[in-house]
């Protein structure tokens, strides 16, 4: 049965669940799902977590993103990208200073606005289906961290950034942001992302290849966890570990990823003061 990552290089104009669906009838596996959501017209990496690696989709939600993103200044749209509805457009009348240096304020932590046009929840009804009903809706400013910017080029109207980001940023919402801290507006023109977490574009396969062999590109799924060190367990050790009881080792305090003699991935562990606890565990179950 197959398990483990799939790193899809999202195309543009599909949803992450289309993405998701279509991954499901090419494996025959129920037990799918992926990590980071990409808007339809966004592409690039889009890991989906198959059979019992759905189980470490809760660890990557917090991880870091970084996005290709082209800012396209003078345009204000509804949904803050150039598939809304245009709302303003005027001249962008900006130097590439003006522009560097109107990045600057957005680098670090932050609170950030969600757009209307998006998934967050607001008494139990997404945002983007209150936008869609013309109403709107009060929201909360959520934290986020920007750790770089970078302007890549500009040609007086598109701005090509390099950013790097916690998660939950909207990259549409930092374009729009940064055009009213321009006075003249902005949207995202086009959005890639070229890394989540571990795993980056260059790791990342077309979804029509993946769909003739899906499995043969399956990552697994100690691969999100490689920046822990691993621990090798044996005897008793690996008895506790499998009936999920606490056992005594010796290392030091911290996060690891737990292996058998025969090199199984058997779980994500916590030692602490001589004692190793699960956090996760990934190994099958034997019958």
């Amino acid at each position: 049965m197959a398990s483990g990552i799939l790193i899809v290089d999202k195309p543009a104009d599909w949803t992450s669940h289309d993405v998701v669906a279509k991954l499901r009838g090419a494996l025959h596996e129920k037990r799918i799902g992926h990590g980071g959501t990409l808007d339809p017209m966004a592409t690039g990496v889009l890991p989906v977590f198959v059979g019992r690696a759905t189980r470490a989709v809760e660890f990557f939600e917090a991880a870091d993103k970084e996005y290709l993103a082209t800012l396209r200044l003078g345009v204000v749209t509804d949904t803050d990208d150039v598939t809304g509805t245009v709302l303003s457009e005027q001249p962008a009348d900006v130097t590439e200073a003006a522009l560097r240096a109107a990045l600057l304020p957005f680098i670090g932590k932050q609170e950030q606005l969600p757009p209307m046009y998006s998934a967050v929840k607001i008494g139990g009804k997404k945002l983007y289906e209150l936008a869609r009903a013309g109403q709107d809706a009060p929201r909360r400013p959520r934290s986020i961290e920007i750790f770089a910017l970078e302007l890549l080029s500009f040609d007086g109207r598109d701005a090509q950034l390099r950013v790097c980001c916690s998660k939950g940023t909207y990259i549409r919402t930092l374009c729009h942001d940064i055009g009213e801290a321009l006075g003249c507006g902005g949207t995202l023109a086009a959005l890639r992302r070229t890394r989540a977490g571990a795993y980056a574009i260059e790791e990342a396969h077309p979804l029509p290849e993946l769909l003739e062999d899906p499995t043969a590109a399956l990552l697994p799924v100690d691969s999100l966890f490689a920046d822990r060190p691993a621990l090798t367990i044996s005897g008793d050790q690996i008895f506790r570990c499998r009936n999920g009881s606490d056992f005594p080792i010796s290392c030091p305090d911290g996060e690891y990823r737990v292996y058998d003699e025969a090199g199984e991935f058997l779980m994500l562990g916590r030692a602490e003061a001589g004692v190793m606890r699960t956090i996760k565990s990934f190994f099958e179950v034997r019958p």
